[in-house]
This record gives structure tokens, C-alpha cells and sequence, in this order.
């Protein structure tokens, strides 16, 4: 007879077959696993009484009975997603099946303190709960994906860099928000984040070894090998921007590399060249020509490369190519299967992307007998938030069936 630490396993296991290819008929569940005929059964039978799952619709026949499907069911418990980003952040409420119910998204001004942050994000969760009539124990959880660097295992937010608001440094994130609920609060880094909500939407393709790059006002990154997130001794998601692609290059700032990927390839390294370039005395074409240097930001950028501004056109032709050159430096270490391009740059327009890639795959050493699949993802803008809320699905998942 097996054990109960046995049982607890393999119910974890059927779980997340079901999630992952539901729905599922036994038959395929007894293809996927190791599991016998008679304990598959009665697992069914307890997670179904359970409310983990559900018969939803009878498969097709292959001589006999048409077979019963099975699905998680989505109403079991309900969990919330909250990304904390720069400039923006965005909360959300998923079923167990991660789809989502409500998102709200606001912009992070000067007055986005960690304590307003959490009053905020609380009271819109009272909110979601009120207009779903879900009730405060039907809550599993609260997913946190966060800009780096982070503590996960103690909950903190450590020194975030270009946060507008103060405050934003040493801050207990999961215990400010866990006293306000009672509900158990998961700590992970956006990009890491990201990934995951990508891959998970994504999950029918069994994608195993994945590469994830944001670039917005900064590089942030994540690897997947072998369906897991490789966590490094410290949480290092921005250390993408420090790839030093040419030694005797400019630095973005006091703390950066000379000759570093984030001085070439980044909002902040746009703007400061925009700007530099307008002191000097360079004509920028309209609109630029009409703005003193110092209001030379991303969006008038993107509003001039939209209307076919020569210089902005130039300027991100330049910055992609600089991408590229460290996308190849990565595929070139890591081999993966997909590679997911987010954040303001990639999506300011599909030449960014398309020139991105295309350097990448000319500098990756096995093309064109190895070429890593681009793609800008599924989820995109939600992929965070939904990949926050993941973090307390897999830990159920995982670890408390």
C-alpha cells in the first residue's frame, strides 16, 4: 500500500495534468503518468469531492462508453496578481484556471509611497471582491511581482532603482499587505514573473528552455530551463543591462559598466541621446526641433518615429541593433528553445522587434542550423501581473494539496 506522503504526490501530480492539458480524459491522465488504473480512479473521485476539479463534457468514443473530460475547476479558490513597476502597476483576479476576472492599472507618480501602493491595491481588491461576490475565504492568495532587486523569501522589496515616489527601498512588501488582508503574500521578481505568465499561457506547446528580456527604462531578464525559473544566488534580474557589448563606451550612469547593453539599448539611453544630440546643436526634425533638449523623453521620441522623423527613425534602428548584438550574447550561452521580447521598446514598433531579432539570429554561432524561436508573447502587457498570481497557484500546486 502507498504511503500518504505517496498519495499527497501523485494528487499533486493528476492536478497539474489536469491544468495543464484539460480537459482531459483518464485515459490520457493514465498516459501521462506512472499512476495505477485504481488509484488514478479514486484520486478523481476525491479531488472531484474536493471541488478540485470537475467533469465538464463526455470525449469521443473509441468503441465504448464516450469517456468523461476533466478540468480544474476554475471557482475553487480565487487569487490576486499585483505587479509593481515603474511607472505603472497593475492589479489582478484570477480563477485557478488563471483567467482573469478584473485588472486595474495606474500610473506610479511622486505620491505612490509603498504605504499609498498598498492602501491602494487593497481597496481595489475589496472592490473586485464586492463586484464578483467572492468572499474574503475564497482568497488563496496574493501574488507580488516586483522590480529587483528583491529578498523573496523574506518578502522585501531591497533598492529598486527610478522609482518616482520615495520610500521605495528596504520595503517588507508582503508583510504591509499581509496585515491588511490575513491572506499568505508570494514575492517574485517581474521578469521571472513575466515568463512565467508567458509560458503558462503558452503551456500546450511544451516549451521547456525559454529566454525572457524586458526592455523599458531598463533590461530586465529570466531563464527557463527545463520548465523551471533558474534562480541564481541572488535576484539579479537587471544584470542583463551591465553585458559589457564595448569596453570603451559611455555608461549609463555612476553606478554602470563603461560600454555596457543599457547605455545603448534603453529608454534612458534614447533620451540621453536625444538630448545630447539636441545640445549640440543637431537639427531633429519636427516634432523634436520645437522642445528645449531636457524635454526630450520617450514619448516625443515614439510620437516623432510614428511620423517618420529621419532621426528617430535612426535612433531606434541604432538601439536595436545594439539589442541584438546582446540577445546573441545570451542565446549564444543559454541555447533556449523561445525567446520573449517585452516592454516599452519592443512594442514601441515592429521594426524594434524585427531588427532585434534578426541581429540576434546573424550573431548566434549554430544559425542557421539552430534558431531560436522570437516571439513578442501572448499576454504581453498582463503577462506580470498574470505570472504573479501563478506564483500562488504553484504554490497550492506544489505544496498544499
Amino acid at each position: 500500500m502507498k504511503s500518504e506522503g505517496s498519495l499527497s504526490s501523485n494528487k499533486k501530480l493528476v492536478y497539474r495534468l489536469i491544468a495543464e492539458q484539460g480537459p482531459v480524459s483518464k485515459a490520457d491522465l493514465l498516459s501521462s503518468s506512472a499512476i495505477t488504473s485504481s488509484t488514478l480512479t479514486r484520486l478523481l473521485d476525491d479531488m472531484a469531492e474536493e471541488r478540485l476539479i470537475e467533469g465538464t463534457a463526455l470525449g469521443t468514443s473509441s468503441g465504448g462508453r464516450r469517456p468523461i473530460l476533466y478540468q480544474i475547476n476554475p471557482d475553487f479558490k480565487y487569487i490576486f496578481g499585483l505587479e509593481i513597476s515603474r511607472f505603472s502597476s497593475t492589479l489582478g483576479l484570477f480563477d485557478m484556471a488563471l483567467n482573469p476576472k478584473s485588472t486595474v492599472r495606474w500610473r506610479m507618480d511622486e505620491t505612490f509611497t509603498p504605504e499609498r501602493l498598498v492602501e491602494h491595491a487593497v481597496r481595489q481588491m475589496r472592490l473586485f471582491l464586492k463586484d464578483h461576490a467572492i468572499t474574503e475565504e475564497q482568497i488563496l492568495g496574493v501574488g507580488i511581482a516586483a522590480v529587483g532587486p528583491l529578498d523573496r523569501h523574506s518578502g522585501i522589496v531591497l533598492e529598486p532603482l527610478y522609482f518616482p515616489a520615495k520610500g521605495w527601498r528596504n520595503v517588507a512588501i508582503c508583510q504591509l499587505i499581509e496585515r491588511e488582508t490575513g491572506w499568505t503574500c508570494h514575492l517574485e521578481n517581474g521578469a521571472n514573473a513575466a515568463l512565467m505568465g508567458e509560458i503558462w499561457a503558452m503551456r500546450n506547446k511544451g516549451i521547456q528552455h525559454a529566454l525572457y528580456i524586458h526592455a523599458g527604462v531598463s533590461l530586465r531578464s529570466s531563464i527557463m530551463s527545463h520548465g523551471r525559473i533558474v534562480h541564481g544566488s541572488v535576484d539579479t534580474e537587471g544584470s542583463i543591462g551591465q553585458m559589457i557589448i564595448q569596453p570603451d563606451g559611455p555608461r549609463l550612469n555612476a553606478s554602470g559598466n563603461y560600454g555596457a547593453l543599457e547605455a545603448y539599448a534603453s529608454i534612458q539611453a534614447l533620451e540621453k541621446t536625444a538630448q545630447s544630440q539636441a545640445k549640440a546643436g543637431r537639427p531633429l526634425g519636427s516634432p523634436l526641433d520645437q522642445l528645449p533638449p531636457e524635454d526630450l523623453k520617450f514619448d516625443w521620441l515614439l510620437r516623432a518615429l510614428e511620423t517618420g522623423n529621419p532621426f528617430a527613425a535612426e535612433l531606434f534602428e541604432q538601439s536595436a541593433v545594439y539589442f541584438g548584438i546582446g540577445l546573441a550574447n545570451l542565446i549564444n550561452t543559454f541555447h533556449p528553445e523561445m525567446v520573449i521580447l517585452g516592454g516599452a521598446l519592443i512594442n514601441a514598433n515592429a521594426g524594434y522587434f524585427d531588427t532585434a531579432a534578426e541581429i540576434a539570429n546573424r550573431n548566434t554561432f549554430y544559425y542557421p542550423k539552430y534558431t531560436p524561436r522570437f516571439s513578442k508573447g501572448l499576454l504581453r502587457e498582463d503577462a506580470v501581473v498574470t505570472g504573479a498570481a501563478l506564483t500562488v497557484w504553484q504554490s497550492m500546486a506544489e505544496g498544499h494539496l
